[in-house]
């Protein structure tokens, strides 16, 4: 019997494991060493690792496995479309990899990107400004006289309401609250451009719909979003009578908007709030077909199906160069993919910052790094030796408004490539940092829907 037991041996019970171990092992699956194990993601959905010696025996019963193949039948369904291209393929550059790197460098190439950050920002970054809206069409939300069952947390209903209201103010809608001349639906009221459709991408419980279903209101939605989530709104959006509402569960780098059957050459609205690093890129994809030749982009059907665009973007840690979209406009400041991952490292440090009454001023980015700066007459390095030390020895608010000044040319860089496809653009703070430091909103509209 003994030689059929684990060869573990548990000192505090003097005896071996009693658990039968393993096929080719001397260990049970709890005491088996895990030195010599390999943690793969799992090729059906990465979001989940696997050891890879399970792998092959995983895939075949993976939970994930029914949804991606049912999803792999959807003719909106296309892997990668959004993703953007790159000369050669590349895996994910972690914020692991972006630090070691950053601390790989000379200081006195770090000090010099830091110097190209500040040039690019004041070249670059000069029309963003505070546009706090709390719109009256709202005020059903903000006074808290909706439906007592859904979720409220003030902190999120004020950036929801901020978001409609900038697109009030941008012309993308319009409330009917004290207005007679707008129509039923809230919306551009030239038939030409009147949006029947808004879809949500990131949409997670779906509330920011919501409050624009409940506020200005319209005849479709569409929610995407690649989790499940519980308590969503779904529920409360079907009880509108004339709402059909539609969930697509799929990334948005595989969906093809242009092959949803059932928004196929309807006027729609995009929004976003809080899409996550990337995301935020391959919405933009999404959106604005890259097929579309720079001379002819009104005639392009699906993009002036968009008639207007409201992303809050955020986690700008997380971007990719392979995923941005304004990869030129970099490559034309002289950012370098690898300079371009270091200046996503360095947002984080924006929202690792106090977040209290002198964050206003850290966010208007008008400081100067004073203790880290190079130039050819003047070095000012201190007793550092190393990038490292350098860092470390930055004052918190310094490394703040760094990681802010990277999170606008970051997000200039995308509003530019949506201005390039025909759409008006503008990129606001549109809540107070004590409410959010992610307040970058990146609005875009028809050139036509004034």
């Amino acid at each position: 019997m003994e030689e059929n037991r684990c060869k573990f041996w548990l000192p505090k019970k003097n005896r071996f494991c009693a658990n039968s171990p393993l096929n080719d092992s001397q260990f049970c699956g709890n005491h088996k060493p895990r030195s010599t194990e390999q943690w793969i993601p799992c090729p059906i959905d990465p979001s989940h690792s696997v050891l890879k010696e399970n792998l092959e025996s995983h895939v075949k019963r993976c939970p994930l496995l029914k949804q991606a193949q049912s999803l792999s039948l959807q003719p909106f369904y296309q892997k990668g479309i959004n993703a953007g291209k790159e000369e050669e393929e590349e895996d994910n550059v972690s914020s692991e990899m972006k630090r070691s790197a950053v601390y790989s460098m000379t200081v006195t190439q770090f000090c010099k990107l830091i110097n190209k950050i500040e040039s690019v920002h004041a070249s670059t970054c000069k029309d963003i400004w505070e546009s706090y809206k709390v719109p009256e069409a709202c005020n059903m939300w903000i006074k808290r006289e909706v439906d007592r069952k859904l979720p409220f947390q003030e902190k999120h209903v004020a950036q929801q309401a901020s978001i409609l209201g900038n697109l009030e103010d941008f012309g993308v809608i319009k409330s009917s609250v004290g207005s007679k001349e707008a129509d039923s639906q809230g919306f551009c009221s030239d038939d030409s451009n009147f949006v029947h459709a808004v879809v949500e991408f990131g949409a997670g419980r779906g509330y920011l719909t919501q409050m624009l279903a409940d506020c200005y209101g319209f005849d479709r939605v569409f929610l995407v979003e690649r989790k499940s989530y519980k308590l969503k709104a779904d529920r409360s959006l079907r009880q509108k009578e004339s709402l059909i509402l539609e969930r697509l569960r799929i990334d948005i780098e595989d969906l093809n908007l242009n092959a949803v059957e059932s928004l196929r050459g309807i006027p729609y609205l995009a929004i976003g709030k809080h899409l996550c690093g990337p995301a935020t890129d391959l919405t933009l994809r999404c959106c604005l077909s890259e097929q579309c030749n720079q001379g002819s982009v009104q005639d392009c059907r699906s993009n002036a199906n968009l008639k207007g665009l409201a992303i809050a973007t955020c986690c700008h840690h997380l971007c990719q160069w392979k995923h941005y979209t304004n990869r030129k406009f970099m490559s034309d400041l002289g950012i370098t993919k690898g300079q371009f991952h270091a200046m996503t490292w360095f947002t984080s440090w924006a929202v690792d910052a106090d977040h209290s009454s002198d964050l206003p001023d850290i966010t208007d980015c008008s400081l100067q790094l004073q203790s880290i700066y190079y130039s050819e007459e003047k070095q000012c390095f201190g007793d550092m030796h190393g990038v490292e030390d350098v860092v470390r020895n930055m004052k918190p608010v310094e490394r703040a408004v760094l990681g802010f000044k990277c999170k606008q040319i970051i997000d200039v860089g995308r509003m530019m490539w949506a201005k390039e496809h025909g759409l008006d653009t503008q990129l606001v703070k549109y809540v107070p940092s004590g409410i959010s430091p992610e307040n970058h909103l990146l609005l875009a509209r028809h050139a036509k829907c004034l």
